[in-house]
């Protein structure tokens, strides 16, 4: 596997992963709470959900998104 295909393999992945996070961002709050964070995957920490309503990412991939 070349450079070509492991670029190509990882864009594939994060449009996956894209388009589950605005599906789900699609959804009001209200209607149900995110538990796993739509970058990653993970579980959010009960904490940070309650801090922060209506959260949908963890803290690393948060930090990630801002770095950009």
């Amino acid at each position: 596997m070349d450079n070509a295909d492991v670029a190509t393999e990882y864009m594939e992945w994060r449009l996956e992963q894209a388009l589950k996070g605005r599906q789900q961002a699609a959804v009001p709050a209200s209607v149900t709470e995110v538990i796993d964070c739509v970058d990653c995957g993970e579980e959010i920490p009960a904490a940070r959900r309650e801090r922060l309503p209506g959260v949908v990412t963890c803290v690393p991939c948060q930090t990630r998104r801002e770095k950009r």
